[in-house]
């Protein structure tokens, strides 16, 4: 059995602990393989993980691991609201922290080579505010992709 990834930034281990609770809390056991994918998670923030990017990550110090583990994880990690399951059209489900505190971003999508960078700025509040008011619909969530060619797929197209 291998090693758990080590978390170096003393914030993410309080993160990591919060979400060892909300388990706990909501009877699930907290397995090592449990704790290694949400390691890997926490050690790859920045990144927007399928199931089998992870399923590599976490083989390498948790080789019993299997695939189906992985996914049973990803999709449990979904449902409790600590991950948030993208489809960003590529066939495969990607999945990041869900920050319900932070301001929400959209998606740019490489339709190239893949690519998946984040958009922070939140242009839709105003659109959001003029459907309540013009149809007393009350937005709770949405969600933007923008598909196109991120600088390198772009500059190899010219």
């Amino acid at each position: 059995m291998g090693e758990t990834p080590v978390i170096n930034l003393e914030e993410r281990k309080d993160e990591y602990q919060k979400i060892c609770n909300l388990l706990r809390h909501h009877s699930y056991k907290l397995t090592p393989q449990r704790q290694t994918i949400l390691k890997a998670f926490l050690e790859h923030e920045d990144q927007h993980l399928s199931a089998e990017d992870t399923y590599m990550m976490v083989k390498n110090n948790y080789p019993d691991i299997g695939l189906a583990t992985v996914y049973r994880t990803l999709d449990l990690l979904a449902e409790l609201g600590i991950l948030q399951k993208n489809d960003f059209g590529d066939g495969r489900s990607r999945y990041e922290f869900n920050r319900q505190d932070e301001h929400h971003h959209h998606h740019l999508i490489c339709v190239r080579c893949g690519e998946v960078s984040e958009f922070d700025e939140d242009l839709l509040e105003s659109l959001e505010a003029e459907i309540e008011k013009r149809n007393g619909y009350h937005v709770i969530d949405h969600d933007l992709k923008f598909y196109g060619y991120c600088d390198k797929c772009k500059s190899a197209l010219e």
